[in-house]
């Protein structure tokens, strides 16, 4: 018997667990296989880059990451300039630096993360795994790829001995570096590995060095150690990334020859390692599939298309952004909300992101390497350099149907680059005074975003092109209206916000337009909660959100924002129209012309 599904997702690691939560929260039921029994019981990735942690925010899982994790806000250097043997504090720093982002670099175990994922798909829609199955075959029938309606892609695995069959209309391959998937479509690693060997333990020291709770860089004539603390402040657990001498074989590694390698490094203190709880080694490799996808039909994602080394933190986080990237745009295809060719682009803007990723892995594995001729000074410095990137802030997607840079953008929004994540800063609501961070009101939902900084509303011109904006979004042939779902509210499809700036309290409701403030809901009541100001709150201060996205108050902007936060293009306040345009490339239309619901207010 074979059984169909919409999407079939290979493996439940980051990338596939991501996916299937953005499709659970569409509604959208999907498969998903795994080779294990269960759920991952041990992880072994455990940081979780800034980015990420925005990601877990916009699906309403911050509070639980945050509470449970370690947060990282300090690294210290050391090292052993004078070549005595003897290790010393030569710096330290902030381990993200103010502005990059509202959340904190932290660390929780790759299965707890896994699980959260897990329970957030289980209150959306029920969404289950499906353990115990082993992929065997992938084949892809061209005949039918340019059938929407079609299953082309039959996915066979073998569970308890028996062989079951899967049609699918898409295929995720997130089965990890060995990917079955990758290799019956005959697709290859490319890239090199190098002969370093390193190894990794989580485990419970008992030191005196003093720095054991903060994460730490060592440099010394007996190798270089990464310290990284674990979550749990009340048994110490610690990783320890060690580099072994060269020539070392990564299989041939023990336990205790990771255990000794520490010792020389940290000679002069005292240390006994009291419990290990997970140890490995590993040969630094850095390699990306040579094809993403096949027919825009199978995707690969994470570790079945790009790995590396794991001292930057960046494998579990680019795996899970990888399906956070696909699991929208598959979404919006099968609910009939955009055409087959936006999955086009996750090949274009992922694909790249794996090669910058391989790049920097050989850059940043090659400072942390004794082989290196960085002084601790450049060292340091070039830690502090890269930390935009392991905080995973620096994804730049191309031109598309779903990215418009133009020169004008660049002038309106100095900070805000279009293709990356929208920064963020405090804005101050409306209705009720409250101080937030406007990334917050980015929930992945599913909506996109029309942000109009509005400028400062003492100004008459502003005032003036508010009144024109909101005439337009009202309007029968206003995106609003042209793409609402079927059935759907004003904004069930794409929400407009607002940001005023300056002082909110000159400022009456009935003085801004209604489409800010749609009836919307079970009770069809008015969401007043979609205005903002960049203005002092009562107890925390001055956001000053239009100074840190370089927004004139004068001139003001507006901004899409995609349902993953990153800017599809900025407009002039004055060419509102083009919010229509823009939206007419990418999305397919939902309603009626001039079928406006009529208003219960």
């Amino acid at each position: 018997m074979t059984e169909q599904v919409d999407v079939l997702i290979c493996g439940s690691g980051s990338a596939g667990l991501c996916a299937a939560t953005w499709l659970a929260r569409y509604g959208l039921r999907c498969k998903v296989l795994e080779r294990r029994e269960g759920p991952m019981t041990m992880g072994q990735a455990d940081g979780v880059q800034c980015r990420t942690v925005e990601i877990f925010e916009s699906f309403g899982l911050g509070d639980e990451l945050l509470r449970e994790s370690y947060h990282v806000l300090e690294v210290v250097f050391w090292a052993d300039e004078d070549g005595s043997g003897r290790i010393r504090r030569t710096g330290r720093t902030a381990d993200t630096q103010p502005g990059l982002s509202h959340q904190p670099h932290v660390i929780l175990n790759q299965a707890r993360i896994n699980m959260l994922l897990i329970e957030a798909m289980r209150r959306f829609n029920g969404q289950e795994i499906d353990y115990g199955y082993t992929v065997q075959g992938v084949e892809v029938d061209s005949t039918k790829v340019k059938d929407p309606e079609a299953y082309p892609v039959t996915v066979t695995a073998e569970k308890a001995g028996r062989v079951e069959r899967f049609e699918a209309k898409y295929v995720m391959a997130c089965d990890g570096a060995h990917s079955t998937v990758r290799k019956v479509l005959g697709y290859n690693m490319v890239g090199d590995s190098t002969d370093a060997v390193w190894g990794v333990m989580d485990m419970v020291p008992r030191t005196d060095y003093p720095d054991i709770r903060k994460k730490s860089t060592i440099r010394s004539k007996a190798g270089n150690l990464l310290i990284i603390p674990r979550e749990g402040d009340s048994d110490n657990l610690t990783r320890f990334y060690i580099e072994l001498p060269a020539g070392t074989k990564a299989k041939d590694v023990r336990l205790e020859d990771l255990q000794q390698a520490a010792k020389k490094i940290l000679s002069q203190y005292r240390i006994e390692f009291v419990e290990t709880v997970w140890w490995s080694a590993y040969a630094i490799g850095q390699r990306h599939a040579d094809c993403f996808h096949k027919d825009y039909r199978v995707f690969l994602a994470g570790d079945a298309c790009h790995t590396h080394s794991p001292k930057a933190g960046q494998g579990m986080n680019v795996s899970l952004q990888d399906g956070y990237n696909m699991g929208w745009k598959l979404a919006s295809v099968l609910k009939g909300l955009a055409p087959p060719s936006l999955l086009e682009t996750y090949v274009l803007e992922r694909q790249k992101v794996a090669i910058d990723l391989i790049n920097f892995d050989r850059y940043f594995a090659k400072l942390f390497s004794s082989k290196g001729d960085a002084s601790p000074q450049e060292f340091q410095e070039g830690f502090i350099k890269s930390g935009k990137y392991t905080a995973g802030l620096t994804a730049k997607y191309d031109e598309s149907s779903i990215t418009s840079d133009t020169e004008v953008s660049k002038e309106l929004s100095t900070n805000v680059v279009v293709g990356m994540r929208l920064p963020s800063a405090q804005v101050v609501r409306f209705c009720d005074s409250k101080p937030l961070q406007l990334a917050t009101t980015l929930k992945s939902d599913g909506r996109w975003r029309v942000i109009a900084f509005v400028g400062d509303l003492s100004i008459a011109q502003n005032k003036t092109r508010l009144d024109a904006l909101g005439s337009y979004l009202s309007s029968s042939d206003s995106p609003l209206q042209t793409f609402r779902l079927e059935g759907g509210d004003a904004d069930s499809l794409i929400e407009p916000i607002m940001v005023g700036y300056g002082p909110r309290h000159i400022v009456e409701l009935e003085e801004i337009p209604s489409c800010f403030y749609p009836v919307t809901g079970k009770n069809q009541t008015r969401d007043i909660h979609k205005i903002f100001f960049d203005d002092e709150s009562y107890n925390k201060g001055h956001g000053h959100v239009y100074e840190h996205l370089g927004i004139s108050p004068e001139r003001g902007a507006i901004i899409i924002v995609r349902p993953d936060q990153y800017v599809s293009t900025v407009l002039s306040l004055d060419d509102y129209r083009q919010i229509g345009q823009f939206f007419s490339g990418c999305l397919l239309p939902q309603a009626e012309p001039n079928s406006v619901p009529e208003s219960k207010l």
